[in-house]
């Protein structure tokens, strides 16, 4: 149950999608010009993205990538095998174009942002970077709360204002990216609390750890844990989460209160939809999950949500590529609805 200081903050208004409107959308799919059922996964998308655009035609021609950079004060308790400079190093191989989501993205025509909400370092202005830094990295969860509340707070409505701004400039589809060294941490953290799951089962290798540094890692985390019982959603962003993991569940917030799809990448997108859907139901039905990731800990989360991932690739890179590569499925499914033919307009010869 949400604690009285969860309601001191309102999430955005959110109209669930209308379940009632799946029965026609799917009848209007099986009357395209191809055999009942032939194109599988495809049609239960379409049929999602024509519930989030109900009464109006899905579209997905223009995508946005943005990806959220911050830095873990967990990262002092050794939970990464990468320092911390390493986030402020990817962030300017980004905004450089030559990262992996870089590359990606000039193959599927995706636009990319880089959204600095927290990384431990002042940097460059670039015009390629959106200044939302919320405070120079979270403190060490291990020792104190990640955040105070009021940061949470302003981390969530950053990036709630960041996707409603995008949409708002003509985006049809926001897709979720993170670079956050120690972020794996934070996010095994948050499952543990927010589906809820053991400890233990939530903690993977993040960005490659050996069998020392997992002892590290399971060491810190299990400090963190110890160190607070909460179990409320904000409360549990605040003790134990990270900026970017905040700007991205907002992000999803700010989509679905304007009813448009949003694709949630990997374990750490993925722990950022399940905070947003834990403080708003409703985003649930906006959410498309891009992959199934190799981290452990991804499949409680996507249990947690009943979310069906459209790739599963190996991936566990993260940066929004997994989010990138079902940028094309989504351009598919939402074309099936308005492209394709009727069956009974092919039989009648007016094509």
């Amino acid at each position: 149950m949400p604690t009285a200081t969860d309601i001191a903050w309102q999430p955005p208004g959110i109209s669930p999608i209308d379940a009632a409107t799946e029965t026609a959308i799917r009848a209007r799919i099986d009357g395209k010009a191809k055999p009942l059922g032939s194109l599988g996964q495809i049609e239960d998308l379409a049929v999602q993205l024509g519930q989030i655009r109900h009464p109006g035609e899905p579209r997905g021609d223009n995508a946005v990538l943005l990806v959220f950079a911050g830095d873990h004060g967990l990262t002092e308790e050794g939970v990464s095998q990468f320092p911390a400079a390493v986030t402020v190093g990817m962030v300017m191989t980004y905004l450089a174009g030559r990262a992996c989501a870089n590359a990606f993205a000039g193959a599927t025509n995706v636009e990319i942002r880089v959204v600095d909400a927290g990384v431990a370092a002042e940097l460059p202005k670039h015009p390629g970077l959106i200044d939302a830094k919320i405070r120079m990295g979270t403190a060490n969860a291990a020792r104190e709360p990640a955040m105070t509340r009021q940061q949470a707070i302003a981390a969530l409505d950053r990036g709630c204002a960041l996707a409603v701004e995008e949409i708002r400039n003509g985006a049809d589809i926001i897709a979720l990216g993170e670079m956050g060294i120690g972020n794996t941490a934070s996010s095994s953290l948050l499952l543990h609390r927010l589906a809820p799951a053991p400890l233990e089962e939530c903690i993977g290798v993040g960005a490659g750890q050996n069998s020392a540094g997992m002892a590290k890692k399971r060491a810190a985390i299990e400090k963190a844990a110890a160190r607070s019982d909460v179990t409320a959603p904000l409360d549990v962003l605040a003790e134990f989460g990270g900026l970017e993991i905040a700007m991205m569940a907002g992000a999803i917030l700010g989509a679905a209160s304007q009813r448009r799809p949003v694709i949630v990448d990997g374990f750490i997108s993925t722990v950022a939809a399940l905070l947003a859907i834990r403080l708003q139901p409703a985003a649930r039905g906006y959410c498309v999950f891009a992959h199934r990731s190799a981290e452990r800990g991804h499949a409680i989360a996507l249990q947690a949500m009943q979310a069906k991932p459209l790739l599963d690739l190996g991936l566990r890179l993260g940066e929004g590529t997994g989010a990138i590569l079902a940028v094309p499925l989504l351009r598919a499914a939402a074309r099936l609805l308005t492209d394709v033919a009727s069956l009974s307009d092919v039989l009648e010869g007016k094509i």
